[in-house]
């Protein structure tokens, strides 16, 4: 994970949900856009009970 995320797991669940939101449109566009490796992201997600919907572009 960058250094710049925050390492609260209810602070990362709104940061990225935010970027999802406000700038891109999809998870995909999100990792490519902020260098982050997706599988690393959504391991990160799950060990804090989330998990990316497509459909609705967030995590919850």
């Amino acid at each position: 994970m960058r250094e710049d995320m925050p390492g609260d797991p209810a602070m990362m669940l709104s940061f990225i949900n935010m970027k999802l939101r406000d700038a891109y449109p999809s998870l995909d566009a999100l990792c490519d856009g902020m260098d982050l490796d997706r599988a690393e992201l959504e391991d990160k997600m799950a060990q804090a009970g989330w998990k990316y919907n497509p459909a609705a572009n967030k995590f919850w």
